[in-house]
């Protein structure tokens, strides 16, 4: 059992629904980071999604898309992140990390390298938001010779079959990407994601993050009452942090205060759900 199997079971044990923040390492510096993460861990996050910044993240919204371009300009290098996560790691972060880089990180790095890199760091899980199932093979055998879970993500447009075959490729949890197109904060959850959750509840067994669009506590309560086992935020942080490009420090309890409400939200919306 993985790492990532572990905490999903703890979880079921307290009737929680996991959290799970995504950050762009090094928006707008990395002391800054490491200090953002170390906050949503304290106030309840249960993973990290630890994102490596990249020139073209074409999964990605305007948001996100200007967090790579302020991190880049900062420097910041795959290997930067990556003695990032080590420093977290020595400094006693403990929950699994999922990194996420596109393929380019990963082809430019050298598959092997950069997985057995991630291993080194104590990572536990690989998203690659622009690499097809049909072209993942390789990198799942690598990934799981390395003992990492390779995350893959399934959408609203995404046919039944097709959702059979990437759930049984996809390991630790499967990501569903609850809103067409990139990511971003939005106002409400559609009723085609709720039914999209539904849906792959009732043909995967593999536990569900859902992802795209969650920045309020309603959402997550809706998401993980849905069928969810867990969501992910990641615009909505940045807009927080944002809101002081001069002084994000200054952010940081907002930040903390931020993931306790969707981590109180998420328990709220599993206990719905198995009380059904």
């Amino acid at each position: 059992m993985t790492k990532i199997e572990e905490k999903f079971r703890e979880l079921r044990e307290r009737e929680e629904g996991a959290y799970m923040p995504h950050i762009y390492y090094g928006d707008p510096n990395p002391e800054f980071s490491q200090k953002a993460i170390k906050s949503l861990a304290s106030n309840g996050a249960d993973f990290l999604e630890f994102g490596i910044p990249f020139s073209d993240p074409v999964a990605d919204g305007p948001t996100f898309q200007k967090a790579c371009d302020r991190a880049l300009g900062m420097g910041i290098t795959p290997e930067t992140c990556l003695q990032g996560i080590e420093n977290m790691r020595d400094e006693g972060l403990d929950i699994p990390i999922i990194v996420t880089a596109y393929y380019n990180i990963v082809h430019n790095y050298g598959l092997n390298a950069f997985l057995e890199r991630l291993s080194d760091v104590e990572v536990q899980g690989i998203i690659i938001p622009d690499i097809p199932l049909e072209e993942a093979g390789g990198l799942i055998k690598s990934a799981g010779e390395s003992k990492i879970d390779v995350i893959l993500q399934v959408t609203q447009n995404t046919s039944k079959d097709r959702l059979k075959k990437i759930a049984g490729s996809s390991s630790g949890f499967l990501y569903v990407v609850n809103v067409e197109g990139v990511t971003g904060a939005r106002e409400n959850v559609p009723q085609s994601t709720l039914k999209l959750m539904k849906s792959v509840r009732e043909n995967v067994e593999i536990p569900l993050m859902a992802g795209f669009g969650i920045s309020k506590e309603i959402h997550a309560r809706t998401l993980v009452s849905g069928g969810a086992d867990g969501i992910i935020t990641g615009s909505a942080l940045r807009e927080i942090y944002g809101a002081n490009q001069s002084n994000p420090e200054e952010k940081l309890e907002d930040l903390g205060k931020f993931a306790n409400q969707i981590k109180k939200a998420c328990i709220k919306g599993y206990r719905e759900q198995t009380n059904r």
